[in-house]
C-alpha cells in the first residue's frame, strides 16, 4: 500500500475530531476565548442539545476586521508568540485550533466588533470554506453562532447523546466556567429557559450559590490558605452533608478548570476518619502556583494538568481543608420547630438568594434582573463588635445576608506522620495559640442522664447536648491509638511466612523496611519479588497478613500518598470500636459525666466512621418547641 499525502478536507476533518468531541467541546473553547478577550458578560444559549443551535455572546474586545478571517486559520492564534511561551502560559487558550475544528464541522456565523470600531463585521464559514464577509451593525464584542454540529460528518453525529445528555454536559462546563472567573457575568440558556445566572460581582460564594445551590452554599466552610508558595482558597462542605460520588469536587489551578489525582488524594486524606465510608465531599478549590511549574499543554482538553512537583500542592490543599474543617465546622444542631425545617438549615439571618447580575447583561435581549446589592453592619451577637455583610435581594423576592467568610483565626495542623512516601520534611507554619480563656468563663459539660442505654443527656451552659457514647469513647480510644501509634506491639511467628509481591511493590518495601517495622512487621527482603515476614502486628487479630502486605507494597509502588496510614486506619477503627462502652449497656452517672468532659475538652465531632458524635440542642430552640417564645 502506498504512501500519500490526505487531501486537505480530510486533514480538517480528522483534527476537528481530536478538539470538537460534542456541543460541550464547543462551548467550552468560545467561551474560553471570550474569557480571554476580557469579557465581563458572557451569554450561552443552546438547542436541541446544542446539536442544532449554540449561540455565544459577549462584551470582549472583539476581533478586527482583518483578523477575523485568520482567526479560523489552523494554528492562528493571539495568545503566544514564541516556543518560551508555552513555559508559561496565562490564557485559557493558547494553541489556536478551536475556530478551526470547530467550523470544519459545522456552520459558523460570526459577528465582532472592536471598541474603537464604527462597524461590525459578520463572517460567515461552512464546513471550512467561508462564504459570508461584510460590514453589519452590532454592539462590542463577539457573537458565534454554531449550526448543524458535525452535519458533514454523519459518523460523528450518531455517537451524540440525547438531547438532554448534551445539555448537561454543556450546563457542566458553564457550571465551571462559572466557578472559576466569579468576575464575570454568566447567563446559560437551554431551549429558550435561563437555567443559570451569575452576579459578576467577584465574589466566589456568589458564583457557588447561583450555580450549585443553596443546599451546597449551607453547607460550606471557607478555606484561605497559604503555604510553600501555593495560595489555596475557596469553601468546602461540611462532613456530614457529602455525597455518594465525586461530582460536586471543582478544582481550578490559576482559574483554569483541570484534573489531577494530586487533588482529591489531599482533599480525601484531610476528611479522613470524620466522614461516611463510601461518601466524598464537596468543594471549590481555587489553586494559584508559578505557571512556570505546570505544563496544561497535556491533553488536547487542557482538562489535565502535570506539576513539576505536586508535593507542595499536596500540603498546601492538606493543611488548608483541615484548617478550615477545625475551624470553622460546627457541632450539629437539631432543629425542631416545623417552620424551621420548611426553610433551610441555616440561621434566621442565611435566608439565601442569588445575587444580581452585572448591569452589561442589559446590553443583551435577554432581560434584566432587579436585584440589588447593598452593604451595611450587622452587630454580632453578645458582643460590641461588627461584622462587615451583605445583603441580597432576589428577583423572586427572597433576602439573605451572608457573613465575612474569612476566619478568625487559623489553626495549623501537623501531619500525622513524616514517612519519605508521604510528606517527608514537611516543615508546616507556626500553629497560631488561641487566645485565652479563663476557665471561670468556660462553660462545663456536665451530664445529667441517659436515655436508651446509648445516648448520654447533657448540658453546657445554655445548650442542651445528646451523645452517643459509644461513638463517642471509639473516637477516643481512635486518637488514643493514632497518637501511640509508634509503639505497635509485634507478635513473632514461629514459622516466618514467605510473600510474593510485584518487582514495583518489592522495591517500595524494601525502601521503607523502617517503616513496616514501626508498625509492628519483621521483614526481610530477600531475592525480589519476595519477602520473608517474621512477626506481624498484635492488632491484626484475624486479618490475612498476606493481603494487607501485598496490598500496601502496591499502593506504594505507584506512589500512593496516603496508602499506608488509610490501610493500617482501618485496623485501629477495630481495636477502637472493640475496646469502647457498647450501646444498650449500662453505665455509672459518673462514667458518663466523664466521658461527656471529654468529649467537650477534645473536641470531638465525628467517630472513626464519619458519623455525628453529638447533637446539640439550644434554649432557644427549646423554648419556641414549648411556646414560651414566639
Amino acid at each position: 500500500m502506498s504512501i500519500h499525502i490526505l487531501d486537505e478536507s480530510i486533514c480538517e476533518l480528522i483534527a476537528a475530531g481530536e478538539v470538537i468531541e460534542r456541543p460541550a467541546s464547543v462551548i467550552k473553547e468560545l467561551v474560553e476565548n471570550s474569557i480571554d478577550a476580557g469579557a465581563t458578560s458572557i451569554a450561552v444559549e443552546i438547542k436541541n442539545g446544542g446539536k442544532t443551535y449554540m449561540r455565544v455572546t459577549d462584551n470582549g474586545s472583539g476581533i478586527a476586521s482583518d483578523d477575523l478571517p485568520r482567526a479560523f486559520l489552523r494554528h492562528a492564534t493571539s495568545k503566544i508568540r514564541t516556543r518560551d511561551d508555552l513555559e508559561s502560559i496565562l490564557t485559557l487558550g493558547f494553541r489556536g485550533e478551536a475556530l478551526a475544528s470547530i467550523c470544519a464541522v459545522s456552520k459558523v456565523e460570526t459577528m465582532s466588533k472592536c471598541p474603537d470600531s464604527e462597524n461590525g463585521i459578520r463572517y460567515c464559514i461552512e464546513g471550512g470554506k467561508d462564504t459570508v464577509y461584510e460590514d453589519c451593525g452590532c454592539k462590542d464584542g463577539t457573537t458565534i453562532v454554531v449550526r448543524d454540529l458535525f452535519y458533514n460528518v454523519p459518523a460523528r453525529l450518531k455517537f451524540l447523546g440525547k438531547d438532554v445528555t448534551e445539555a448537561n454536559s454543556v450546563a457542566n462546563v458553564v457550571s465551571r466556567l462559572a466557578l472559576s472567573h466569579p468576575e464575570i457575568s454568566f447567563r446559560f440558556i437551554r431551549n429558550n429557559k435561563t437555567e443559570i445566572l451569575t452576579s459578576g460581582d467577584g465574589k466566589l460564594m456568589s458564583a457557588v450559590y447561583a450555580v450549585l445551590g443553596q443546599q451546597f452554599y449551607a453547607a460550606a466552610l471557607p478555606v484561605e490558605y497559604s503555604y510553600n508558595g501555593v495560595n489555596i482558597s475557596g469553601c468546602v462542605t461540611k462532613p456530614l452533608l457529602s455525597r455518594a460520588n465525586r461530582s460536586q469536587q471543582y478544582f481550578f489551578v490559576n482559574h483554569r478548570s483541570v484534573r489531577a489525582q494530586v487533588f482529591t488524594a489531599a482533599l480525601e486524606e484531610a476528611y479522613r476518619n470524620i466522614i461516611m465510608v463510601g461518601k466524598f465531599p464537596g468543594c471549590v478549590l481555587m489553586i494559584d502556583i508559578d505557571p512556570a511549574s505546570t505544563d496544561v499543554n497535556a491533553h488536547p482538553t487542557k482538562s489535565e494538568i502535570r506539576f513539576s512537583d505536586p508535593k507542595p500542592i499536596f500540603d498546601a490543599i492538606y493543611f488548608g481543608v483541615k484548617n478550615a474543617l477545625m475551624v470553622n465546622d460546627r457541632d450539629v444542631e437539631a432543629q425542631i420547630d416545623d417552620a424551621l425545617k420548611k426553610r433551610s438549615t441555616l440561621s434566621d439571618e442565611q435566608i439565601l438568594k442569588a445575587p444580581e447580575p452585572k448591569e452589561d447583561f442589559q446590553q443583551f435581549t435577554f432581560g434584566a434582573s432587579s436585584a440589588v446589592i447593598k452593604d451595611f453592619v450587622f452587630p454580632q451577637v453578645g458582643s460590641e463588635e461588627s461584622v462587615s455583610r451583605q445583603e441580597y435581594l432576589m428577583p423572586d423576592g427572597y433576602d439573605f445576608t451572608q457573613e465575612d467568610q474569612k476566619p478568625k483565626n487559623t489553626v495549623t495542623v501537623k501531619p500525622e506522620r513524616s514517612y519519605k512516601y508521604i510528606r517527608p520534611d514537611i516543615q508546616p507554619p507556626k500553629k497560631e495559640e488561641p487566645p485565652a480563656v479563663h476557665e471561670d468563663e468556660k462553660p462545663s459539660m456536665v451530664a445529667v442522664g441517659e436515655v436508651f442505654k446509648t445516648y448520654i443527656v447533657a448540658q453546657c451552659g445554655d445548650d442542651m447536648y445528646l451523645i452517643d457514647k459509644h461513638a463517642a469513647h471509639e473516637r477516643l480510644n481512635f486518637n488514643r491509638l493514632k497518637v501511640d501509634e509508634a509503639h505497635v506491639e509485634s507478635q513473632l511467628l514461629i514459622n516466618p511466612i514467605e510473600v510474593e509481591l510485584s518487582f514495583g511493590g518489592h522495591a517500595a518495601v524494601c525502601e521503607n523496611l523502617g517503616v513496616f517495622e514501626q508498625f509492628g512487621f519483621g521483614v526481610t527482603a530477600k531475592t525480589a519479588p519476595f519477602i520473608s515476614v517474621t512477626s506481624i502486628p498484635m492488632l491484626l487479630d484475624d486479618e490475612d497478613p498476606v493481603d494487607l502486605l501485598t496490598s500496601v507494597a502496591d499502593r506504594l509502588a505507584v506512589g500512593d500518598l496516603i496508602g499506608f496510614d488509610s490501610l493500617f486506619d482501618e485496623l485501629f477503627h477495630s481495636v477502637a470500636c472493640r475496646a469502647s462502652v457498647k450501646a444498650n449497656s449500662d453505665s455509672a452517672i459518673e462514667e458518663l459525666d466523664a466521658l461527656a468532659k471529654l468529649v467537650t475538652e477534645n473536641d470531638i465531632r465525628y467517630c472513626p466512621h464519619g458519623r455525628p458524635v453529638s447533637v446539640k440542642f439550644t434554649k432557644r430552640e427549646l423554648e419556641r418547641m414549648f411556646k414560651r417564645i414566639v
